[in-house]
């Protein structure tokens, strides 16, 4: 069944890059692509995108929230099992692989998979092969494996929650979706596409949104990202009467935490990176050189970490050559990133 088309809004130069990266990914033979970005960024958005611009569109699209099946029975979801192979089975049953045959298997939050099943999925993305639970016979794996994730990968591998085998496998094709805060008008796009989406689907017309409220829309950091805008814009359709978006109708939750320079918790970003030590310089005599080394430690840590592992992406990041970015890694005796990017 084909799956109804999806857009990627937004004329940031950044967003302009991932749909070059969705485009030359979807006409490749790529086994397996993995998304960053924060919750609510769009990444079910482009794994739809990468499979209905690929040779597979028409063939099925799969889409597997990892967090929201327990571990016990994400096995059998995925490779299927034969009757008998546990108490319950009381029939054959095809996994999720069978289902997205010759088509894409979308997988939401890879880090929450288990450990075993993580240690099975990488045999299947080497092999192309899998075997359903309880069965000796193994079956051809002929799908796209898409992953998504909002956590950093690195952070997770060290803290031996994610497989490092996997781990260095999923970082050969990657996209990096941007928070909604970084994309400047991208915002005014986005909130023009809603309007229009909304009104076709509630039946009257809001035209646009006042100054103030533009202004709120940018100042904004917008946790949520995407998902948050457009909640917000939904949740007016359906309980204000108005024919434009007004400061009124602003939820005043955006408003307090505006007011009081609210700074996005998102945890990719900011809770799993560590952040500069800021020294107590009244507290006593201060180390410069150590402190100072210490800043540009965790300026390099924190690109590579954002740039999901990529060397010319975290130099990029920094306004450094590649070569730049490693001589400066070993000058503060961390060790050098060896992946090539």
């Amino acid at each position: 069944m084909a799956q109804p088309p999806v857009e990627l809004i937004g004329s940031h130069p950044h967003m302009v890059e991932v749909r070059k990266h969705i485009a030359r990914i979807a006409r490749s033979e790529v086994g397996f692509v993995l998304i960053y970005g924060e919750t609510g960024t769009g990444k079910g958005i482009v794994a739809r995108l990468i499979h209905q611009q690929s040779k597979r569109a028409k063939a099925p699209f799969i889409d597997v929230n990892c967090a929201a099946i327990p571990g016990t029975l994400m096995e059998s979801e995925l490779f299927g099992h034969v009757k008998g192979a546990f108490t319950g089975a009381g029939a054959t049953k095809p996994g999720l692989l069978s289902a997205a045959n010759g088509g894409t298997l979308f997988l939401d939050e890879i880090p929450e998979l288990e450990l075993s099943l993580q240690s099975k999925l990488l045999t299947v993305l080497d092999s192309q092969q899998y075997r359903p639970v309880g069965s000796v016979k193994p079956l051809a794996a002929n799908v796209r494996f898409v992953a998504a994730t909002n956590k950093v990968l690195f952070h997770e591998v060290r803290a031996k929650r994610f497989r490092d085998d996997l781990y260095y496998r999923l970082l050969v094709v990657t996209i990096n979706m941007p928070p909604l805060r970084t994309r400047g008008d991208d915002i005014f796009e986005l909130t023009d596409y809603f309007l229009d989406r909304f009104s076709r689907r509630y039946g009257r017309v809001v035209r646009g949104v006042e100054p103030a409220v533009r202004d709120v829309f940018r100042q904004y950091r917008w946790p949520g990202n995407v998902r948050q805008l457009q909640n917000v814009i939904e949740r007016i359709f359906l309980i204000e009467d108005d024919d434009q978006i007004l400061m009124k109708h602003i939820p005043p939750r955006i408003l307090l935490e505006l007011n009081r320079g609210y700074q996005s918790a998102a945890p990719w970003l900011e809770d799993d990176v560590p952040t500069p030590i800021q020294p107590d310089v009244a507290s006593g005599p201060v180390d410069f050189h150590a402190e100072v080394t210490k800043f540009k430690r965790t300026l390099l840590s924190k690109a590579f970490a954002e740039s999901g592992g990529n060397i010319s992406e975290a130099a990029r990041r920094l306004a450094l050559s590649r070569h730049a970015f490693r001589h400066y890694w070993l000058t503060l005796k961390e060790p050098a990133p060896r992946r090539r990017s």
